[in-house]
């Protein structure tokens, strides 16, 4: 596996998402990721880490998450992979259904909106880790762009 472009070791305080924001936009756009596509992957993450500090740590300020970012290539394709690492309770994926997108109200988009932006998205848990791994492959700038109304 390729060294990490960026390796962060976060507080779970949300005061510090958009130093993240920040982070991941710049760096999807120095990769040559669109305008659309840095944004698809900067809500993304930030949806995720948000999810984390909110769910798993229950608002905990003091607790750690690990943010790890690789440039690959796959089958011929570079691919951008971020994986978030946190130590909260085990979490069943099938009990997270996105709601339906029909459901006016605050909440629960974010699920919604991590599957649509990124290419692939797959959670494990290994001992006491939950690891969440966000892919999302690099396209030409001039290829269509589907993430943008999320």
């Amino acid at each position: 596996m390729s060294q990490p472009l960026l390796k962060v070791d976060l507080r779970s305080d949300p005061s510090l998402l958009a130093v993240i924001r920040s982070m991941m936009s710049q760096l999807c756009e120095g990769l040559g990721f669109s305008a659309a596509d840095s944004r698809c992957v900067t809500r993304a993450v930030d949806e995720a880490l948000s999810n984390v500090m909110r769910h798993a740590y229950k608002g905990d300020l003091d607790r750690t998450i690990q943010v790890c970012v690789r440039g690959l290539e796959t089958r011929g394709r570079k691919v951008l992979e971020i994986v978030l690492e946190d130590s909260g309770p085990e979490l069943d994926p099938t009990k997270l259904p996105a709601r339906p997108l029909e459901e006016v109200r605050p909440g629960g988009l974010g699920l919604h909106f991590i599957r649509q932006s990124m290419d692939e998205v797959e959670y494990e848990r290994t001992g006491s880790i939950n690891r969440l791994r966000l892919s999302k492959y690099l396209v030409p700038k001039n290829a269509p762009q589907d993430c943008e109304g999320a």
